[in-house]
């Protein structure tokens, strides 16, 4: 399983701090002497060292320009950045509601040709109904306490899934067998979202695959994640949202989703499933 987004972050802030380092002992100089070019304590340059206070930009601006590495502090700052990023907390994300965080991921989806979803918890997004959505949706809003603008969010995320449609762009789904099984919503609006799930198989730039529960599996179920061309994964937790760019990271996650394909069925047999999952309703 991919290490948890926060230890990502720590060992990103890890690396930041060691080519810190490295660019100071480069220039020959100790760190009182570096704190003394940067005119601030020499404490803080050891807890910038050791990764224990992150540096801003501009520290890092000072830091170069003490070691006469000005030309490094572009990259340094844009990867202190992305550690920043990458990790972003539910409670910030969604402190004025969930109509904004559908409506802020739009453009990223726009520009995406390619899209690569695996879950293991709920309908994805882009497949839900209005009705399985609402009643998500309004799940999350209760548990995390967050502003109740569900019909709005709802909204949105049906005009954002309108990319769907689009035949310029191809989706491949891999869903755990339980996501079909999962009662988030009432029996009428399950079965609405399952009989969706089979309208959708038929779509042409759409290709679906299931997990069955007696599956020999390949490798063990996961957090769901969201693969953006070869340019970006979306991978959620319980407290948190991480955005991963780094190429080694994006292809962790696209061996990953290659072998959670590799054990789901598709077609006649993936219709199968969710048509037994409807029949469970009864």
């Amino acid at each position: 399983m991919p290490p948890h987004p926060s230890s990502r972050i720590r060992k990103a802030r890890e690396d930041l701090a060691e080519r810190l380092r490295e660019i100071r002992l480069d220039a020959g100089i100790s760190g009182r002497e570096l704190a003394v070019r940067c005119g601030w304590s020499e404490s803080k340059s050891s807890r910038i060292e050791n990764a224990k206070t992150p540096p801003s930009d501009s520290d890092i601006r000072t830091w170069c320009r003490a070691c006469g590495t000005d030309d490094q502090a572009p990259d340094l700052i844009a990867a202190n950045r992305q550690s920043a990023a990458a990790h972003v907390q539910w409670r910030q994300l969604q402190r004025t509601g969930l109509r904004r965080l559908q409506e802020t991921t739009g453009d990223n989806y726009q520009r995406t040709r390619l899209f690569r979803v695996y879950v293991s918890d709920v309908i994805p997004g882009f497949l839900q109904t209005a009705g399985y959505a609402t009643a998500l949706l309004s799940g999350i809003a209760k548990f995390r306490g967050t502003p109740d603008d569900v019909s709005d969010a709802v909204s949105a995320r049906m005009r954002r899934n309108a990319v769907l449609r689009n035949g310029a762009r191809r989706f491949s789904f891999v869903l755990e067998e339980s996501v079909l099984r999962h009662r988030l919503c009432g029996t009428q609006t399950m079965a609405a979202q399952l009989d969706h799930l089979l309208t959708v198989t038929d779509l042409d730039n759409v290709a679906l695959g299931i997990v069955p529960f007696a599956a020999q599996r390949i490798v063990w179920p996961m957090p769901t994640f969201t693969i953006f061309d070869d340019a970006r994964v979306h991978a959620d937790t319980l407290d948190a949202a991480a955005t991963l760019t780094q190429p080694g990271q994006i292809e962790l996650y696209a061996r990953a989703f290659e072998r959670q394909s590799q054990g789901a069925v598709r077609g006649t047999e993936a219709r199968s499933l969710i048509a037994a999952a409807l029949a469970s309703l009864d």
